[in-house]
């Protein structure tokens, strides 16, 4: 079920709005800097969190940071700084730290703007024919766009990052946007019609029901998109939300992709290991960060 970027770009309805700094505040720590922003993304004004190292030289490395879901709905990107139980600890510090710009902002219906639920988000937007992720999508490509522009970023080297529903909209983010140059996602990779035929798929939130997707496409594809650009995969064995044999056929269609870059493409797969990071998978993505940007 291979896909081209410019249909899966329409089945996404993706629309880039256009993206305008309002505001911004510097907080400076011992080792590194958190700026606090609003983005005003089309007529909407958006929250920004954004670590990065004190006094950089330079244009430096970035990663674009989706936040997770996990019901957290008034976290957002806060979780970039406070972390979630799922996360070792919080990765702006880490990352800054690290030598990155990273930049996290809040999803519609997460953060400062969950004043509307998501099953209303979702349902209003599927009564138009369109989805809550495609709006999700469509923002955080915004946020790219701020991201790639900042003169202490290098736009050739920015990376993707995410946990659970952020993996999902870094890898399908990346599918569609080559200016993402390299993308680790963990405990959300999983071919959604086997979640289907498994009775697995209603873990995952309303927000991630496209319309029409699997009638033409499927993770593996999606994924698949980004090739030969490195890729990281981490999945916990034990993870409801990736169970093991929609993990096999999602990678059975991703693998092909990488026959000219085998060395483009990692799988890690913890056995035991639920839906959450490890220390093992931590370093994995830092590793593969630091070799690819």
């Amino acid at each position: 079920m291979a896909v081209s970027r410019t249909r899966l770009i329409e089945l996404i309805g993706l629309d880039e709005p256009a993206v305008e700094l309002v505001s911004a505040a510097t907080t400076t720590h011992a080792d590194y800097a958190v700026e606090t922003m609003v983005l005003r993304l089309g007529d909407t004004e958006v929250r920004g969190l954004l670590t990065r190292p004190l006094n950089p030289a330079g244009r430096l490395p970035a990663i674009l940071y989706g936040h997770s879901h996990g019901g957290g709905y008034a976290i957002g990107a806060a979780e970039l700084l406070d972390g979630r139980d799922y996360l070792v600890d919080p990765l702006g510090p880490v990352f800054a730290r690290a030598g990155y710009v990273t930049l996290a902002i809040d999803m519609p219906v997460f953060g400062d703007r969950s004043h509307t639920s998501e099953s209303a988000a979702a349902k209003a937007l599927l009564w138009m024919g369109k989805s809550l992720f495609g709006q999700m999508l469509s923002d955080h490509a915004a946020a790219l766009t701020y991201l790639a522009g900042r003169n202490d970023v290098d736009p050739d080297r920015i990376g993707a990052f995410g946990i659970s529903m952020g993996s999902t909209l870094s890898y399908w983010l990346a599918a569609m946007d080559p200016r993402l140059k390299a993308v680790a996602h963990l405990c959300c990779f999983a071919d959604q019609a086997t979640m289907i035929e498994l009775g697995a798929h209603d873990g995952h939130g309303i927000y991630m029901m496209v319309p029409g997707l699997l009638a033409e496409t499927d993770a593996g594809p999606i994924a698949a998109l980004i090739a030969p650009r490195p890729q990281l995969v981490c999945i916990g064995q034990a993870d409801h939300l990736t169970p093991p044999l929609a993990v096999a056929r999602a990678w059975a269609d991703l693998e092909p992709a990488y026959a000219a870059a085998p060395d483009n493409l990692q799988l890690l797969s913890e056995p035991g290991i639920g839906h959450r990071e490890t220390p093992t998978s931590r370093a994995a993505m830092l590793a593969f960060f630091a070799n690819h940007l």
